[in-house]
Order: structure tokens, then C-alpha cells, then sequence
């Protein structure tokens, strides 16, 4: 069901809160108090706390500096606070690519409350296609059999199978993934930084170019350190194509 304008709005307040106090040191229990309060979904919590991590991550306030593991593993105050703060703390961990600990502290989850859970189990996935295992493969189909195309969730699978270099079939599990956000991921710059990193593996160096270029087109001003990754994308898109025809040139026989 889609939510209303109204329920919207109290989920944006509630982040915009979290991230205009990110410099402090209560910003998680806010955010925890506020979408409890709201008796917030998995899908509503994993919207906003990514949205979040990644905010107090730049201002230098990371959900890792204020929560411990034991948020992750300890039910605590309630079901909706324990949610908030592992969809804090396992996302901030994403942001570091710290796949190891992610996949410990969700091995001490109960099974029951990842089956109610979808993103958390994504971020499972992505823990274990960030070190190149296919045995995440399987999980991350599990994942897409109960998640619903979130975007939020396709995006943490994306990013594991980015991640995964000697992943068997990376390139096209990524363009799979990518088809299944909202339009197909056109208007969304982080998808079409995927795009072009599994379309420059394929060598499809013209349509890597196109989609590189349309992520820095669509790409908000002042996102810095995606803004780096992307050109990097289109470094290295340009250096394999150049690679491509000067191989060919010197396999090219020359007239006797």
C-alpha cells in the first residue's frame, strides 16, 4: 500500500530531526523514539536509517561511534527501537565495507526476526557477496523472492554484488538488479554507476560511457565522495576502452 502525503511528511520530519542533531550524541535514540512512535514498517526503517547513516557517517558522527554491537544482537527497549538501531548500525557498517562484522552480528540474530525482516537479511547478503562468496548469491535470491523490489533493498544487494569482483555472473546479476528499480534505475545516479561498472566489465565501453555520464548528470551538487567514485568509473571506463584498441591494433597483421 502506498503510504499517505501525511505519513510522508512525519517520516520525513523524523529524519530531517535525526540529521540536523547528527553532530550530538542522541541522535539514534531520537530517531528510534520517533519511528517507534510511528510504528514504522521494515521498509519505512530501512528508508529512513540509510538515509540517515550515510548523513551522520559525513558529518563525522557515525552510528558506530554511538551504538554498540549489542544493539544489533540485544532486543532491548522494544521491537521498532531494536530495528532502528540494527538498520543504523549494520547500514553504517555497509558504508565501511565491513563484511566481516556485519555477518557475525546478524549470525546471532534470531532466524525469526530476519524472516520479518527483509532488509536485515539484504544486508546479509551483502555481507557475504562483498567478499566474493556465492553461497550470497543464494541468499540474496531469498531476499528478492520476499522484498518486493524495495529500492532501498534492491540498492544494498546492488552494492554487494558491486563489491563482489570474483563473483561468478557479477556483471549481469547487476544489470538484473538495476532492471528491477523504478524505471529501471534512470533516473537513480548510484544505479547508473552500477550500470556502467558491470556494462565496462562486459565491455560494452559506448553504453558504459552513456550510463557513467547519466549518473553525473542526475548526481545532487555536493556529494563529493560519490561525485569522486563516479568520475573514477569513467577513468577507468575510458582507460579499458583505450586498453581494448590498442590490443587490437597490435594483433592487427601487417602488409609483407
Amino acid at each position: 500500500m502506498t503510504p499517505s502525503p501525511e505519513r510522508n511528511a512525519a517520516l520525513a520530519r523524523a529524519a530531517s530531526i535525526a540529521i540536523e542533531t547528527a553532530a550530538g550524541t542522541q541522535w539514534p535514540m531520537r530517531l528510534a523514539e520517533a519511528l517507534r512512535d510511528l510504528d514504522t514498517t521494515w521498509q519505512e526503517s530501512a528508508e529512513v536509517c540509510a538515509d540517515v547513516a550515510w548523513q551522520a557517517r559525513a558529518a563525522g558522527n557515525s552510528a558506530l561511534v554511538l551504538l554498540d554491537p549489542e544493539n544489533v544482537t540485544d532486543p532491548g527497549p522494544g521491537p521498532v527501537i531494536w530495528r532502528t538501531y540494527r538498520h543504523l548500525y549494520l547500514s553504517a557498517l555497509r558504508y565501511d565495507f565491513r563484511c566481516r562484522s556485519i555477518e557475525s552480528l546478524l549470525n546471532q540474530v534470531p532466524l525469526s526476526v530476519l524472516n520479518a525482516d527483509p532488509y536485515s537479511w539484504a544486508l546479509y547478503a551483502f555481507a557475504r557477496l562483498g567478499q566474493s562468496r556465492s553461497d550470497g548469491l543464494a541468499v540474496m535470491e531469498q531476499v528478492l523472492a520476499t522484498a518486493s523490489d524495495h529500492p532501498k533493498t534492491l540498492h544494498v544487494l546492488l552494492h554487494g554484488v558491486w563489491l563482489g569482483g570474483l563473483l561468478p555472473g557479477r556483471a549481469d546479476a547487476l544489470l538484473a538488479l538495476v532492471d528491477r528499480l523504478p524505471e529501471g534505475g534512470g533516473d537513480d545516479p548510484i544505479a547508473q554507476f552500477r550500470k556502467a561498472s558491470a556494462l565496462r566489465a562486459l565491455g560494452q565501453y559506448r553504453q558504459a560511457r552513456t550510463a557513467i555520464e547519466r549518473a553525473l548528470e542526475l548526481l545532487p551538487p555536493g556529494n563529493l565522495a560519490v561525485h569522486s567514485d563516479l568520475v573514477r568509473e569513467h577513468t577507468l571506463i575510458t582507460a579499458a576502452h583505450d586498453l581494448t584498441q590498442l590490443a587490437r591494433r597490435r594483433r592487427k597483421p601487417t602488409s609483407q
